[in-house]
């Protein structure tokens, strides 16, 4: 008699009570559809900076916590995809809805060329030369005169009231056209969240996430078993660029005035974004949705302290980083065992023991 040994293995990122939290998600994007209906024009607002910080945020994270791709020049698509959308509306005469699509498009054009700079680039260096494209392509824009040059401009008088979608939800609800065009923004900003959130969890539960997180943690390892690690770092860098530029051309829109400084603006658009997905948990879905709740109430907590915001935004940073050095959702995740986004690979089953019957 023989034994023979074979194995019965499964690989899941499916957890344990996974549906009951899709369910609370479910309801909660529902309700936050319906906000803008019962809350104040002030809360839509500073709602419409929450989520469009937060898709700023997870595809920084897309970046650095699931390729090891650390940006500090996200606001050249911010910028440029913003400084399209301007194009479009105030040179073509395009619809600011359209537009919008006109500056993600942009955005992902400039990536192309970017990457194949960047992309020679390793560690601290591929984070230097992000930096120093930002500040090219927002010296260059500086010199547009015919959208204000240095100095900025505005958009036409009544795009943004004339903007698709605007008028219906005026007549629809009652409302005056600025506030129906903060709705219409809102809206759109939750629709990217969502989509922006969806698509990456998709990705990340695919053979194409798989692969990614393998170049991250051993680019040669996973050369060897098949997966190109350029390809993986260039397909995100492109895709994080065409969000990004969407996400900058409907904040302008929303502003409805832009200008270098404030277009490619370091603090705004990268530094907040990086402590962002610090603080929440870096290399999750679930971070970046925590660490902007908590950057928004400190950010209006704070906002009478002049300097010292900065400064303890800094020091917050520090001791999140010394206590939790996987974020708020990384500590509070390794307490519970909750997720709402599993992407980890679990690996499940026993070996099984046949027994062979057979004559020597």
């Amino acid at each position: 008699m023989s034994d023979h040994l074979s194995s019965s293995w499964t690989v899941s990122a499916h957890t344990r009570g996974f549906s009951a939290p899709m369910l609370v998600i479910l309801a909660f994007v529902g309700l936050a559809v319906a906000a803008p209906l019962f809350v104040s024009r002030s809360v839509v607002q500073d709602l419409f900076f929450i989520l469009t910080m937060l898709v700023l945020a997870q595809c920084w994270n897309l970046l650095a916590g699931y390729a090891g791709l650390v940006s500090v020049g996200q606001q050249a698509f911010v910028g440029f995809g913003a400084y399209a959308m301007f194009a479009g509306v105030s040179l073509l005469g395009m619809d600011p809805m359209a537009a919008i699509m006109l500056g993600g498009l942009a955005a992902l054009a400039l990536s192309v060329p970017t990457a194949f700079f960047v992309f020679r680039l390793q560690g601290a260096y591929f984070a230097i030369g992000t930096w120093v494209i930002a500040e090219v392509v927002r010296l260059s824009l500086a010199q547009w005169k015919a959208l204000g040059g240095g100095t900025g401009t505005s958009l036409p008088s009544g795009a943004t009231r004339d903007m698709f979608g605007v008028r219906f939800v005026a007549d629809l609800l009652g409302v005056r056209g600025p506030q129906a065009t903060d709705m219409v923004c809102y809206w759109l900003a939750l629709l990217l969240a969502v989509v922006t959130i969806g698509s990456i969890y998709k990705l990340l539960r695919s053979k194409q996430g798989l692969g990614l997180a393998a170049v991250r943690d051993n680019r040669e390892a996973a050369r060897s078993v098949g997966v190109d690690p350029l390809w993986a770092k260039s397909f995100v860098y492109l895709v994080a660029a065409l969000a990004t530029g969407l996400t900058g051309a409907l904040i302008y829109v929303q502003k409805a005035r832009i200008s270098p400084d404030a277009a490619f603006s370091v603090p705004d658009w990268t530094a907040y974004v990086i402590f962002i997905v610090v603080i929440g948990g870096i290399g999750t879905i679930e971070g970046p949705i925590i660490g902007v709740i908590v950057f928004y109430i400190l950010q209006n907590l704070l906002a009478d302290y002049g300097s010292w915001y900065l400064l303890i935004l800094g020091l917050t940073g520090i001791l999140i980083m010394l206590f939790a050095p996987r974020g708020l959702w990384g500590l509070f995740a390794d307490r519970t065992g909750i997720q709402l986004f599993p992407v980890r690979r679990i690996l499940a089953g026993q070996p099984k023991t046949k027994d062979i019957k057979g004559s020597d």
